[in-house]
């Protein structure tokens, strides 16, 4: 990797974490107000119209974020011809999300879903108009600007929602939430990076990036079913007030890795991209995302698994007890889904995107069918047990297929997390025991001393001398971002290759 291009990587990772945290702190206190504010139910109403209006945002977009961050270079004609394209298939699926209102409504048995899938459908055309711009911005690294724009997309929501809450506009309120945040999003990216429509054309580039992109949709569809399908059948079987605790679990559950998962995953899309043709520089990244990833959010989620319940007694108050339990067990999937995130940045910035299509469509049924056995066998628990037991050994043939005949190497991947991932077990411990000897004391006791000394073994472990080194390449790698590259003298032979 180029001095260049390290900076902007290792500073894009920490302009990018920076905004996923602002974005965090303010959804965390959404969260925590709203759900003192509303009903299970209102949160599970707008879960059920999302499952199905997200899958379809999806096809909106046909994979084509992914397939112009894979492409080296594109025209502003490409560009011209994308906007026009995404835009187009944007507005045809906002009309028939709208024209299905009544189906989605007796899908799930609840009339008041008509109404709700009328309003939320139009954010199928906003999306069309930004994806483009939001492709434009990411691929020219400029990961300060997405990430203000995101954090104050995220605060617009929030504060209108809460005053909205605080009124008694119910689900309502989340509605106002969604909208008020694509709708300033939509303003300020555009402020960001003018779209030029053109005249209206579609190149020949174009077509060869939806081409790419077929695959990827097919990927996504598949990946997004089986991260919904759960919602769907909770739904359909035990009703919105139950599918209402499930959510509020599977978004504390999910913080960690919007984080710095999601953190990673933005930055490492264009910057592996780049690197395609330098291997051992390839490798390298991958091997500081990976120990990055192994130190930080796997002993996150096995301290999560112990203080679940002082948590959501912290977090949500009163009437969320099930919550509770659930987040404990979708901690499981947590780390999972931690190890295995890089994959998808393999398959993409490899041009693997075939293979993890075929992988899918082999996988993503099974996690389907899981599902569905993991509630007839214990309702909404044996769910997000099957879900998390399935996701770990499903990370097995992901990683062996993404890889496969390419110069990365399971050590690549396998190692750096492996340190971390044997203490975690050790972090879980602690934190358990913890939060039982101080229940006496109430949920804000449980919850800060039992996080807190669940941290200790990781720290412990830093007298280890291979933990040492890696957390000195984590802290390499952090400097990089604030030291500037070296620019090349001119008149060096390395200048004038």
């Amino acid at each position: 990797m180029t001095d260049s291009l390290a900076h902007k990587s290792s500073r894009g990772v920490l302009v990018t974490l920076g905004g996923f945290l602002s974005r965090s702190v303010v959804q965390f206190g959404s969260v925590v107000i709203l759900s003192r504010l509303l009903a299970p139910e209102d949160f599970g109403l707008l879960a059920m119209i999302m499952a199905i209006v997200g899958v379809v945002d999806l096809i909106r977009d046909f994979g084509l974020t992914g397939a112009i961050l894979q492409r080296k270079e594109v025209s502003e004609r490409d560009w011209s011809g994308l906007m026009w394209l995404s835009t187009g298939v944007g507005l045809l699926l906002t009309l028939i999300v709208a024209g299905c209102a009544p189906l989605i409504a007796a899908l799930y048995d609840e009339p008041r879903l008509i109404i709700l899938t009328l309003v939320v459908s139009p954010t199928l055309l906003i999306n069309g108009l930004l994806a483009p711009v939001h492709a434009r911005i990411q691929r020219d690294l400029r990961f300060a600007t997405l990430a203000s724009i995101e954090a104050l997309s995220t605060l617009c929501g929030v504060v209108l929602a809460i005053i909205a809450a605080f009124l008694g506009w119910g689900v309502w309120s989340l509605i106002v939430q969604a909208g008020a945040a694509q709708l300033y999003r939509m303003i300020a990216l555009w402020v960001a990076a003018p779209p030029k429509f053109g005249r209206p054309q579609v190149s020949r580039e174009v077509f060869q990036m939806v081409r790419v992109g077929g695959d990827l949709l097919g990927m996504q569809v598949l990946n997004y079913a089986s991260r919904n399908a759960d919602n769907v059948l909770i739904g359909n079987q035990l009703g919105p007030a139950a599918l209402g605790q499930y959510t509020r679990a599977y978004s504390l559950f999910m913080l960690p890795m919007q984080q710095l998962n999601a953190t990673l995953g933005r930055v490492a899309a264009p910057v592996l991209s780049q690197l395609q043709d330098d291997h051992e520089r390839y490798r390298q990244y991958i091997r500081a995302a990976s120990r990055v990833i192994g130190y930080v959010t796997v002993p996150i989620y096995a301290i999560i698994a112990s203080v679940a319940g002082p948590l959501i007694s912290v977090v949500l108050g009163d009437g969320w007890e099930q919550a509770g339990v659930l987040l404990s067990i979708l901690s499981i999937a947590g780390v999972a889904q931690a190890m295995g995130n890089m994959q998808g940045w393999l398959f993409l910035t490899l041009g693997r995107t075939r293979i993890q299509f075929i992988l899918f469509g082999v996988t993503r049924p099974v996690i389907i069918g899981g599902f569905a056995f993991g509630l007839w066998w214990g309702g909404v628990n044996g769910l997000a047990l099957v879900y998390g037991l399935l996701s770990l050994i499903l990370l097995i043939p992901g990683y062996h297929y993404a890889i496969k005949g390419t110069h990365v190497t399971w050590s690549d991947i396998l190692l750096p997390m492996l340190r971390p991932s044997l203490v975690a077990p050790i972090c879980f411990a602690v934190s358990w025991i913890v939060v039982g000897a101080v229940a006496p004391w109430g949920a804000l006791a449980q919850l800060l001393l039992g996080g807190v000394c669940g941290l200790l073994p990781l720290l412990a472990s830093i007298v280890v001398p291979a933990s040492r080194r890696d957390l000195r390449a984590i802290l390499d790698y952090l400097k990089k971002a604030r030291k500037q590259p070296r620019k090349a003298d001119s008149s060096s032979p390395e200048a004038n290759k």
